[in-house]
């Protein structure tokens, strides 16, 4: 039999779950080169020239340039320019089946690509005369990739502009360096397209996901550069300018394999059904754990985006979002991307990894919390009976909330919409959206409707009033018995009770839907077990 909600797959068809820090973009930057005075200051002290231009530091790029050409000459290594839309990751896959060292460089890439530069200005004083000014601009220089494979971290690559202040990207893989280590200890693997299918010491798989840390990728860094062409001689180097790393880009990866890979599909399918508005405000603020205004600058969305035949859920907020995806018909992959560490208060140097890792992976759980809570929804016979039922708590009497009343469907529709708010909602949010729900305008729900129905909605269990303040919050019973109410409605009595009869004009005499007699027969074989005659 096929579990059918998201705790039960989780719980028991889950054979490898695995925590890892996905891929990583960094940037390589001179911290004493990052501004117009900071130039100058180089110009004038290091290289000893008056005149502060950018034709002074010409021979250092065409020394660079000429650096690389004869570094791939001495090594036998080829330079392949890479056309405008040719795809580099396809020659590195190519040239990854024949490189059987155990480390080295591929190749040489060579790319036309935009960068931020220093560029010279011509500029005038009050009495008209020119001067030359060195600002902050961008322009089209040649870019150098060094495709490499490392012992430890497997297929990466550093990426230099030929132009002043010669800033470096560096592209690196935590998976690929965890396949190297699991190797390096001969623990066996079935690898997974960018992740782990299967491994013989789960445990010490998991343990090796949190050793990967910022030490060792400034090590790796700094190792290769010492082996590469560099623009800047020891000399300036040892006058402090030397490369830093800083956060491009950081993918936090939670890939959850299971063991009947149908199951999962179905599952993820169910998902992305159900799960349509969590580019909403409240449900973004609760994911990613930020409190959102209405001055936060982002653009609120979910996107279904599909490939071939597989779809993939994705939630932004600002510049990074969570993505959700069925990876190679076996596992489930939660990942979330930052793009700008400041999206989450945080600095972008390479030492506020641990924070962010910390940021990515609660962020993964949060979201698969929020699918459990909103999909298991089966409240059981006693919990559908008390609510539809009057109750009295401590002296006080709650009318019961009967399935199907108008008023009532529109009061669990809105419970499912505010159950995500990590500060609860007021009284006026709670009538607005109902009225909403029930097609009125919020002058017709009277204030007096809305204080009689949060009177007895914490009396059924289903809100709580949070402490000191005139807030409530949605309780874990009411999550459920507002989904069950609303996904019962919306996908069952809705659909067939807008189907015409056999007796209606405009249906013809015995074509019953499809649907229809499927539930129909469903229902007869339940009466049948329960020994029960229609």
């Amino acid at each position: 039999m096929v579990a059918k909600t998201v705790g039960e797959i989780l719980k028991n068809h889950v054979a490898l779950e695995v925590e890892q820090i996905d891929r990583l973009y960094l940037n390589g930057y001179i911290p004493g080169l990052q501004a117009p005075g900071m130039f100058a200051r180089f110009v004038r002290e290091i290289l000893g020239m008056p005149i502060v231009s950018t034709t002074s530091v010409a021979d250092i790029t065409r020394n660079f340039v000429k650096g690389i050409e004869q570094f791939a000459k001495d090594k036998g290594l080829e330079i392949i320019r890479f056309n405008r839309k040719q795809r580099k990751d396809e020659i590195t896959q190519e040239k990854l089946k024949c490189f059987h060292d155990k480390e080295g460089i591929l190749f040489i890439g060579k790319a036309q690509e935009k960068a931020s530069v220093f560029r010279t200005e011509s500029r005038r004083t009050k009495t008209g005369e020119r001067y030359p000014w060195v600002a902050r601009g961008t322009a089209m220089p040649n870019h150098y990739y060094f495709y490499l494979v490392d012992e430890d971290f497997g297929p990466m690559f550093i990426k230099f502009c030929s132009y002043f202040p010669y800033g470096v990207k560096v592209c690196l893989n935590g998976h690929e360096w965890l396949k190297k280590q699991l190797e390096k200890e001969g623990i066996a693997y079935e690898a997974l397209d960018n992740g782990i299918l299967s491994c013989d010491d789960p445990e010490r798989l998991q343990e090796l996901c949190q050793e990967l840390d910022e030490e060792k990728i400034e090590a790796v860094f700094h190792k290769w550069l010492e082996r590469l062409p560099q623009p800047f001689s020891k000399e300036i180097q040892r006058c402090g300018y030397y490369y830093n790393l800083s956060i491009v880009q950081a993918e936090f990866a939670l890939t959850q394999v299971f063991d009947r890979p149908m199951a999962g599909r179905q599952l993820f399918e169910e998902i992305i059904r159900d799960h349509l508005d969590l580019g909403r405000p409240e449900n973004v603020q609760l994911i990613f754990d930020r409190r959102i205004t209405k001055r936060t600058p982002s653009q609120f969305k979910t996107r279904i985006i599909t490939q071939g035949v597989l779809p993939s859920l994705n939630v932004y907020y600002k510049w990074s979002w969570i993505k959700q995806y069925f990876k190679e018909g076996r596992a489930l992959r939660t990942e979330t991307v930052i793009n700008n560490t400041k999206d989450f208060g945080i600095g972008r140097r390479l030492c506020n990894l641990p924070q962010l890792r910390k940021i990515g992976f609660q962020a993964n759980r949060r979201l698969l919390n929020v699918e459990k809570l909103s999909h298991d929804c089966m409240i059981g016979e006693s919990v559908f009976s008390s609510v539809t039922s009057p109750t009295i708590v401590n002296e006080q009497r709650a009318s019961a909330m009967r399935f199907g009343d108008e008023r009532v469907m529109a009061l669990m529709n809105a419970l499912c919409l505010f159950f995500t708010l990590p500060n609860g909602f007021r009284n006026r949010d709670l009538r607005l959206c109902t009225a909403q729900l029930l097609g009125k305008d919020p002058a017709e729900y009277k204030p007096g409707r809305m204080t009689y129905d949060l009177r007895r909605l914490p009396l059924h269990g289903l809100i709580e009033r949070i402490d000191g303040s005139l807030r409530y919050q949605v309780t874990n019973k009411g999550i459920k018995v507002g989904a069950f109410f609303t996904k019962i409605y919306a996908r069952v009595f809705r659909p067939a009770l807008s189907c015409r009869g056999p007796n209606s004009s405009e249906a013809p005499p015995g074509k019953v839907p499809r649907g229809l007699r499927s539930l129909e027969k469903g229902l007869d074989l339940l009466l049948l077990e329960a020994r029960m005659t229609a």
